[in-house]
């Protein structure tokens, strides 16, 4: 396939030890341990979010984090043993090999709201051929794979390799961009995998598709049959209340820079329904029957969360800073939510507390602290 590759302007990593935290191998944040939990799809049982709750509660600083990716982490951990023995009771561990390379990003409302079919089932297939590959063990844990069910409101996160349904196939999308290769739906995780064997054999010191020298390497033996198409735009995450295809109601709410108290979380689990975490740093409350919805609305809302589709706080994210991370030079949590409050800045903004620009999406403004205010940062960003 002759075509100019698209990928590129990403910072090549020369580090060659993988330090991404998971539930096991934790990683030793300025404000504590940190464990991170990973969820395929973003999706999480009532009974593991309440678990999670109170491991927080119990053995950490007593909130959940909800990443870029869909995922939640748990910081200022005391005990790192007890968390990981919860996260394993709780089901959330099934591979203590794989367990940092389950990175699934799906979207969200799939099998609920709109799309062109239900990915749910292509999670767990490709989650469970993940974990049964010994040679998957090896990738990065930056490696995204990325499912979307033809809503685009997960491709724009620019996966490593992704799929996007569309009418007549599912387009394979590599770094965020359609190559113009198609694939029917039951050979479209046979699809993922290959890609992602390929990567582990090529990678030398390289985390994510866009630092390879060239990319198209990995589609080798498949062939293109439809214009490769352009990047994907990233879409808002869903809040409010939410009509399901099958009748039955969704709540979404946004969580203010990702941080979801413990507290909130045990009142989003007493509610007894499936919850999915989505990249957005929000959350969705699926399955419920008006009454349901309505209550879960009224208790949450003064809690705050956030269920208003013209909030800032759906456009407004931040890196961890001070005091959590070593490197940054300033609380930019407290500077983003300043912004929330004032409506000062406008658009999708990102608060980095140095250049690594981490957490930071796929599109937006990215601002750096720069010790004495705050700088735009040049995209792309190492994410």
């Amino acid at each position: 396939m002759a075509r100019r590759s698209p990928y590129r302007g990403s910072v090549t990593r020369t580090r060659d030890e993988d330090v991404c935290p998971g539930a096991l191998q934790m990683h030793q944040a300025a404000d504590g341990v940190l464990a991170r939990v990973r969820l395929p799809g973003g999706m999480i049982s009532a009974a593991q979010l309440e678990a999670l709750a109170a491991a927080a509660t119990r053995f950490a600083a007593g909130t959940l984090e909800l990443t870029a990716r869909g995922n939640l982490q748990l910081r200022g951990i005391t005990d790192a043993a007890a968390v990981a023995d919860t996260v394993a009771a709780a089901g959330l561990l099934p591979s203590a090999t794989h367990e940092r390379v389950r990175n699934i990003v799906a979207s969200p409302l799939s099998g609920r709201v709109g799309g062109l079919a239900d990915i749910r089932a292509w999670v767990d297939e490709l989650d469970g051929a993940i974990q049964d590959d010994p040679v998957l063990a090896g990738l990065p844990g930056r490696f995204l794979f990325g499912i979307d069910d033809g809503t685009a409101d997960t491709s724009g996160l620019a996966a490593d390799v992704g799929l996007h349904v569309l009418a007549d196939g599912v387009a394979l999308l590599l770094a965020g961009h359609d190559t113009g290769i198609r694939l029917p739906g039951h050979e479209a995780v046979s699809g993922l995998l290959t890609i992602a064997r390929r990567f582990v054999e090529l990678r030398g010191t390289a985390w994510r598709v866009s630092e390879l020298d060239d990319p198209d390497v990995l589609l080798t033996g498949y062939r293109s049959s439809a214009p490769a198409g352009g990047e994907f735009m990233l879409a808002r995450p869903p809040v409010g209340w939410i009509e399901q295809a099958d009748g039955a109601v969704a709540i979404g709410a946004a969580v203010p820079l990702g941080v979801l108290t413990a507290r909130q979380a045990q009142f989003v689990a007493a509610i007894g329904a499936p919850v999915v975490i989505t990249p957005r740093r929000s959350l969705l409350v699926c399955d419920l029957t008006e009454t349901v919805a309505d209550t879960a609305l009224r208790v949450l809302a003064p809690m705050g969360l956030v269920f208003d589709q013209a909030s800032r706080w759906l456009d407004i994210t931040s890196c961890v800073g001070i005091p959590g991370c070593e490197r940054s030079r300033a609380d930019v949590r407290a500077e983003a939510t300043r912004s929330a409050e004032s409506g000062a800045v406008t658009g999708r903004v990102h608060y980095a507390g140095c250049e690594r620009a981490c957490g930071s999406p796929a599109a937006g403004t990215v601002l750096v602290a720069s010790g004495d205010g705050y700088t735009p940062l040049d995209r792309p960003t190492v994410g």
